[in-house]
């Protein structure tokens, strides 16, 4: 396809057209072939319809199908209409939420689930997703952590490009004839998870510093690994929407970072510049847009009722306008839509790959891995098959265990909790009692907790050798448009716990939930805390495989659970103060501290249990001065009587630096299977550019002087040694 040439053949409205995404209803036709949708709501006829560059929401081999078919009959280019979805953790068979995905600390395990959504998706007709989101997150009250990888500018630089090559493939250039992946949407430039107060859509305020040390890295990592889209965030930066701030889309994703693909807008948020005050009305919102380097604007029409006049008039250049129509008409060509416009889509295929029994088995084994034991005290983990156990807790027989964002995944489809402990042990040894109903929104009144069902806890506690408290969030409390003031379970599964516990048997807490918690009182009173997530479609049978041992925890926070939600937002990679807490002075009062709460989060970055204990020996350097490599080595051994997936961790702090350093950075990380009484030796390799930071000139480098690597199981549980660069 001849891009130029299609482009001088094309109208003004034509091209303007291809700027604009509307959702998939307004291309649905009535028996008299009449396209319904709230055309008047948006000013928009039937033509401008007809000749929109993309669909969002649109599912299904068939329906797909016969939007493009129609659409190609009138368009006077046979410009194919290209179709895009929100496929996060999953299509049909739901993988974990991306947070607890990223707990896994394995990279394959996203570029799997990624793999295999993409699978199922364009199976059902879909060309690209609005994945991975990569938005780093310090602020659990903010309910889109749960689409994250955390709160390490490193691993969400390592998790952002392995989703990237799961959905698209390593080759994106390879797209045009390979129909099992799709292309990827990198979000949301930029740092929309610094939304002030955990407030969606509210107000990012970070230095420019911050912007490039924590919050700019994963989103070019993906931008390295070939990512075909972007879509802005609806946050401003300094002051300016992203959606028409010149200075991340121009300036940096395109001109710094050789961006060359597709940039969109994420749902009406080009409209929205008139709300920011940053716009005085549409004609005004495209302009600004579209010089700042807008390409698609979603589902609102600011571009297509203003661009004919912006151009006209001199005001926007045709040729800026050029640039835009390119890239997505060159989107539509390396996904192949000139030579087959159905991307070889068909219900035939979607029978096959939909749901299929290896997506299952894949679902359920990152599931396991993604989960965190937080608490075992006096290993009542793994639980015996011969044990009574006591269910109890909505979570019990919930299916709602799929999170948000779960495209067109079924819910009567999940495996319970129950449903998977009945394949570990015989069912006289389980006895479900659920005591309360989730809420499932914050509409929804509480139905307290009855006298029945308080005498029927009682019984069931009281029966059992031990007991599963399954609680947590329901799956819409976090997300999009979720944001919470409080990180408490609902008020009565709080009373639930209470009753449970008074019984005096020993419980294991499971939780189902999106974001960090306030576990102050769970983590107290259960002897075992398992974090699950909302673990998708395998959920109950991966739960039990990790209750019974028959998978061994792996999972590690990539975020930190606050001891309240008083400290928040708080996480490991804070720059350090003038005057620094010292707990081995806790009477000390000028230092920056909590009076009434630990300055310290209840479980920190990287904290996560085995089945046994493993002992750290000392660290060894090959050399105390750093060249240009130095290669670091600490030995482990296995001091329990269990195998472990151990996740070696290490950290870099720098005393003394042109700017005030996070007082601990990851680094590096290997993750070890080992035996018990096994002593493996790890090597990490330490490179000069792994030490480098932005300077105030705007240099990239390292400094010399003073550093320490810290190695250890988590962020709070290190010990270090020395070295210097000349």
């Amino acid at each position: 396809m001849d891009i130029n040439c299609l482009l001088k053949s094309m109208t003004l409205r034509e091209k303007l057209a291809q700027l604009t995404q509307l959702e998939s209803s307004l291309f649905t036709a009535d028996e008299n072939g009449v396209l319904t949708g709230p055309l008047s709501v948006m000013e928009l006829t039937p033509e401008d319809v007809g000749c929109a560059g993309s669909v969002l929401g649109a599912t299904g081999a068939e329906p797909i199908r016969r939007i493009q078919e129609q659409h190609l009959k009138n368009d006077p280019h046979g410009i194919p209409l290209v179709f895009m979805m929100d496929v996060i953790h999953g299509y049909r068979t739901i993988f974990p939420i991306p947070l607890a995905i990223a707990c896994s600390w394995n990279t394959e395990y996203a570029r799997i689930c990624a793999e295999l959504s993409a699978a199922e998706a364009t199976a059902a007709g879909l060309h690209v997703t609005f994945a991975p989101m990569m938005d780093l997150v310090r602020d659990p009250r903010w309910g889109r952590v749960m689409e994250s990888a955390g709160e390490d500018p490193y691993l969400n630089s390592l998790f952002a490009q392995s989703y990237v090559y799961g959905y698209q493939g390593e080759n994106p250039d390879e797209l045009s004839h390979d129909n099992r992946h799709m292309a990827a949407c990198i979000k949301h430039i930029a740092a929309y998870g610094a939304a002030e107060s955990g407030r969606d859509y509210n107000t990012a305020e970070v230095s420019d510093y911050t912007l490039r040390e924590f919050y700019l890295p994963a989103y070019k990592a993906a931008v390295e690994a070939g990512v075909m889209l972007a879509m802005t965030s609806f946050n401003t930066i300094n002051g300016i929407p992203s959606t028409m701030n010149k200075k991340l889309l121009r300036d940096i994703l395109r001109n710094e970072w050789g961006f060359q693909g597709t940039i969109i807008s994420d749902w009406t948020s080009l409209q929205e510049l008139i709300a920011h005050g940053a716009a005085s009305d549409k004609r005004d919102a495209a302009q600004k847009a579209l010089q700042g380097g807008l390409e698609i604007e979603m589902m609102s029409n600011c571009i297509l009722q203003n661009g004919e006049e912006l151009v006209r008039k001199g005001v926007v250049s045709e040729e800026l306008l050029d640039d835009a129509v390119r890239h997505v008409l060159e989107l539509k060509e390396k996904l192949g839509l000139f030579e087959d416009p159905y991307r070889g889509a068909s219900p035939e295929r979607e029978r096959a790959v939909i749901g299929c029994k290896e997506h299952r088995e894949a679902a359920r084994k990152i599931a396991a891995g993604s989960m965190v034991v937080l608490k075992n005290e006096g290993d009542l983990l793994p639980l015996k098959r011969e044990q009574r156990i006591a269910v109890i807790g909505p979570y019990g027989t919930a299916r709602h265990i799929l999170g948000n964002w779960i495209c067109r995944g079924d819910e009567n489809e999940a495996v319970t909790l129950y449903e998977g402990l009945s394949v570990k042990t015989e069912k006289e040894n389980i006895r479900v009692v659920k005591g309360v109903d989730c809420r499932s929104s914050f509409s929804d009144p509480m139905i307290p907790l009855t006298d029945e069902a308080v005498r029927e806890v009682k019984e069931a506690a009281e029966w059992a050798d031990a007991v599963i408290l399954a609680v947590g969030e329901h799956s819409d409390m976090s997300g999009e448009a979720r944001s919470r003031a409080f990180l408490d379970l609902p008020e009565e599964q709080q009373k639930l716990a209470e009753i449970v516990f008074s019984c005096q048997k020993p419980v294991v807490t499971v939780l189902f939930n999106g974001r960090p918690l306030d576990l102050r009182y769970i983590s107290e009173k259960s002897a075992a805390v398992v974090e699950a997530w909302f673990p998708g479609s395998e959920g109950g049978n991966a739960v039990a495989d990790i209750l019974y041992g028959d998978i061994l925890p792996q999972g590690r926070l990539t975020m930190s659970f606050p001891y309240c939600v008083g400290q928040v937002p708080v996480y490991y990679n804070h720059g350090a103060t003038g005057r620094p807490y010292d707990p081995k002075n806790p009477e000390e009062r000028y230092v920056s501290r909590y009076t009434d709460i630990p300055n310290e989060p209840l479980y920190p970055f990287g904290y996560g249990l085995n089945y046994t204990d493993i002992a750290y020996k000392e660290i060894i350097l090959s050399e105390n001065v750093l060249k240009d490599s130095v290669k670091v080595f600490v030995t482990l051994e296995n001091i329990g009587n269990r195998a472990a997936n151990e996740t070696v961790q290490l950290y870099i702090k720098q005393p003394a630096a042109e700017r005030v350093r996070p007082v601990l950075s990851l680094k590096a990380y290997q993750q070890i299977f080992i035996q018990p009484g096994e002593v493996q030796t790890v090597q990490f390799l330490l490179e000069r550019e792994n030490l480098a930071y932005r300077h105030m000139d705007g240099s990239f480098t390292a400094d010399s002087g003073k550093y320490e690597v810290h190695i250890g199981a988590n962020s709070a549980d290190t010990q270090s040694v020395s070295f210097i660069i000349e």
